[in-house]
């Protein structure tokens, strides 16, 4: 308590830092991941809180699934291969968070083979080049379509001019040994061309980790000792934004190898030269510009991806690879039109073709001996909105879209939100949403008749969600948030028996219900200072009895930012709180407090700023509940870390 009544002391005496919004300015900001046209946070029908560039680098957060983690109702499950991100009190281990919509720019990010959306450090993108991170919670199916049922995640980039320069930035941390470098340039030149650059690279070393294996040893017995050198990170990441006028061009380039100390996938126990890669080329040409004196905007755009993956792995002494490549283009027409009194009206269509989904599995010990799936696929999806002004404080947003796939066939999701400005003061939102999400080749297709087998009969996912939202200003520098929801996914897909061959299969599941409750608070202070604090309750169970693993009913955190009188520095803390979660095999994993600093010096040099931060500041031991593809129940996290960074501006 004493140290935060001095934390809480420290604004008064802080100096004023001119980058961070008002209070005012972030309740009115726009956003457009909503409903992919500009709208005021207050006019969006959807629970939305936008993660700012001074954010990012205030609590130093490396990962895009550290910045989720921070938000109400998200938490997190590290297995060290991927980071996944529950929400709203679900998250079953091992799911590959393919019921997020990820995009960077608006552009997908989720893949065809998996549908997986890459949060950690498997995220294409360094987090030095975000300007901004909009998080809608719940479904937002009418207007992305697939994969939008407990979230969509839109990552917006800086550009050559909010850069305006050069960058070089330099990391080390330990113990892991981890070093980073980044280069970037960015400008607005003289011919009016916004252009951007930028490369980073990244190794971690990784740490000599004690792991015991559960049932690997003869007759089942327990195997256990040191991965020694099998906790390697190697990631390297390429970004270019060209620019002018109502056109733009981004392009991404990324590979990343994680080296796999836990054995995945039930493989040799500490056993060196087994890894998990993935490559990521995403590419976007995109026009938006107003015709008919601003009545009529057009937004069109062009997208092609690809993603590979690449396993190697031991069983029983004999390597074994799979790999897995999925390639993707489509394109997307949105007209917008506003000329009609209190009505915006909206149509899209959205096309997209899968050309190319590769899975295999080869036995490296038997030439020839090779299992491949090759698949195709397709999505069609048309959209309509009107987000229509009732009276002065009264607006509704009435909106669907309609998939048609190669899978599933015809989908409808549709969307309502009703929104009441009940005084300056208060904002009152009722929502309801449907979305729907087909079964990914891997899922459904993948079948080498030794570790799984194809269902060709599995239906997708469907999940219904109700909530209302409430926004308040208790005074000028003070907010308040409270979101009540409930939502129901139906046939889910999960990891089951097939009763044929006894095999692993993906078979659709029981139901899950969610009730759950979210309180936040935000504020600031003249100095520049800013605290924001958050409580969630999710009570999440199947319809016919039982709790899904990895869902925590209570979810914790505080965050609290500030300029120091002294020497330029800056300060920001984060407490955060996970209840106890069920692990796979129906035990439980405790709960746990992580706490985490980062201080920043920016006036040792000119351009140049210093930062020190230390993750789980308390060494606090914890676990995170591991697949059913995992040897071990209940998967041991890093001690305390700490990370020094030097960000040079020219």
């Amino acid at each position: 308590m004493l140290a935060l009544s001095m934390l809480l002391a420290l604004p008064a005496l802080a100096a004023t830092d001119g980058q961070d919004l008002t209070l005012e300015q972030l309740l009115e900001a726009t956003v457009t991941s909503a409903s992919k046209y500009e709208q005021k946070e207050s006019e969006v029908p959807a629970a939305v809180t936008v993660i700012t560039r001074e954010q990012i680098r205030a609590y130093g957060w490396r990962t895009l699934a550290a910045a989720l983690a921070s938000l109400p109702g998200f938490y997190l499950t590290y297995d060290r291969q991927y980071t996944y991100v529950g929400a709203r009190g679900f998250g079953l281990p091992g799911d590959y968070n393919t019921r997020i919509m990820l995009a960077i720019n608006g552009n997908r990010v989720n893949d065809t083979v998996y549908d997986q959306a890459m949060l950690g450090r498997e995220f294409p993108l360094d987090m030095d080049l975000v300007e901004r991170i909009e998080v809608l919670a719940g479904p937002g199916g009418a207007i992305y379509g697939q994969n939008a049922m407990l979230g969509v995640v839109n990552v917006i980039t800086r550009t050559g001019a909010t850069m305006d320069g050069g960058e070089l930035a330099a990391a080390w941390q330990s113990p892991q040994a981890m070093r980073e470098g980044r280069v970037s340039w960015g400008k607005v030149l003289d011919n009016g061309v916004d252009v951007l650059f930028s490369g980073t690279g990244m190794y971690a070393r990784g740490e000599n980790l004690h792991v015991t294996f559960p049932g690997a040893g003869p007759g089942g017995s327990t195997v256990s000792g040191v991965a020694t050198g099998q906790d390697s990170d190697r990631n390297m990441q390429f970004f270019a934004h060209v620019g002018r006028g109502p056109w733009a061009f981004d392009f991404i380039a990324a590979d990343r190898k994680k080296d796999d100390p836990y054995a995945s996938f039930f493989t040799d126990p500490l056993t060196p030269g087994q890894y998990g890669q993935d490559g990521y080329l995403l590419t976007q040409l995109k026009y938006q510009d107003d015709f008919a004196g601003g009545d009529v905007n057009v937004m069109g755009r062009l997208f092609l991806g690809q993603y590979r993956y690449r396993m190697n792995a031991i069983y029983s002494g004999i390597p074994n690879r799979a790999t897995a490549n999925s390639g993707w283009y489509g394109g997307e027409l949105r007209l917008l039109y506003s000329g009609l009194t209190d009505h915006k009206l909206m149509l899209g269509l959205e096309v997209q073709d899968n050309i190319r989904n590769e899975q295999a599995n080869d036995d490296l010990s038997i030439p020839g001996k090779e299992t491949l799936v090759k698949t195709t696929g397709y999505r069609v999806g048309l959209y309509a909105q009107d987000e229509w002004r009732i009276a002065s404080a009264w607006s509704t947003t009435i909106g669907f879209r309609v998939d048609y796939n190669d899978i599933t066939g015809s989908r409808l999701s549709p969307r309502l939100g009703l929104i009441w400005r009940a005084s300056p003061a208060t904002t009152v939102k009722a929502l309801y949403g449907q979305a729907h999400r087909a079964p990914n080749s891997y899922e459904r297709d993948f079948d080498d008749g030794i570790s799984q087998v194809a269902n060709n009969r599995l239906a997708g996912e469907t999940i219904t969600t109700g909530e209302l939202v409430v926004d308040h200003r208790l005074a000028d520098d003070l907010t308040f948030r409270g979101q009540l929801y409930r939502w129901e996914l139906r046939d889910v897909v999960t990891l089951g028996i097939d009763p044929v061959s006894g095999l692993s299969q993906y078979q659709s599941g029981s139901d899950v219900r969610v009730n759950g409750v979210e309180l936040s608070a935000a504020k600031t202070w003249a100095s520049g200072a800013r605290m924001r604090g958050s409580v969630a309750y999710q009570d999440a169970s199947y319809v016919g009895g039982g709790t899904p693993a990895n869902s925590p009913v209570w979810l914790g955190k505080f965050g609290f930012y500030t300029p120091l009188p002294w020497w330029g520095l800056q300060l920001g803390c984060e407490l955060q709180y996970d209840s106890r979660r069920q692990a796979v095999d129906g035990t439980s994993v405790d709960g746990y407090w992580l706490a985490n600093v980062n201080l920043i010096a920016t006036r040792l040099a000119r351009g140049l700023d210093v930062s020190l931060a230390i993750h789980n500041l308390f060494n606090q031991h914890y676990q995170h509940p591991g697949a059913d593809t995992n040897w071990q129940a209940r998967l041991d996290q890093d001690g305390i870390n700490a990370r020094i960074k030097l960000d040079y501006r020219f």
